[in-house]
């Protein structure tokens, strides 16, 4: 039985409603992980722009500076062939660097269950802010238990973190990073 909404008209008027839209993805990224390269591969095919927009969190302590982890994101993003990506950072509030720069969808990504809560609370804060509606994606089930904090824990204690995090970013925090990071 056909459904009427499904016809070959309205999949193409679906299809070009949302590669019209452009999507930023704020986070620390702090650092890249696999989780959030699924997240962001998976939105490139969605729409038509994704802008990565990499900020401090004032709620985490950053071990990478704003400039390695723009670094490590746009190595990564390339890798992955990602044309329609792009990467900012910036300082204040993301509903601000939204309108300003005429975005009406947030990206966010969700590992699991528990992370709904906390997500919820906030997409509602930034619609009432700007009207900015908010995105879903989750994470594809194989990277659901990934977080960069637990990244961080796991180098500190000297484990091998490659298949947690992009090749680019398991290379440099090897090379920059676990050697501070198991002394400190």
């Amino acid at each position: 039985m056909a459904l009427p909404w499904a016809s070959a008209q309205s999949k193409l008027y679906l299809t070009a409603r949302i590669t019209n839209m452009k999507a930023v993805y704020p986070g620390s990224f702090d650092p890249l992980t696999l989780g959030h390269l699924d997240i962001i591969r998976r939105a490139s095919k969605i729409f038509e722009s994704v802008e990565l927009l990499i900020s401090e969190n004032p709620n985490k302590q950053g071990v990478l500076s704003i400039e390695e982890r723009i670094k490590l994101v746009r190595e990564a993003v390339k890798a992955e062939g990602l044309s329609n990506v792009t990467i900012q950072s910036y300082s204040g509030l993301t509903v601000d660097y939204a309108q300003e720069h005429g975005f009406k969808v947030l990206l966010r990504g969700m590992r699991a269950a528990s992370d709904f809560e906390a997500e919820l609370e906030m997409s509602q804060v930034n619609n009432f802010l700007s009207q900015l509606e908010t995105v879903f994606l989750m994470t594809s089930p194989q990277y659901s238990f990934i977080r960069a904090s637990r990244v961080w824990e796991l180098l500190r204690l000297g484990a091998d973190i490659s298949s947690l995090v992009p090749v680019n970013v398991a290379n440099y925090l090897k090379e920059h990073i676990s050697g501070y990071l198991q002394q400190n």
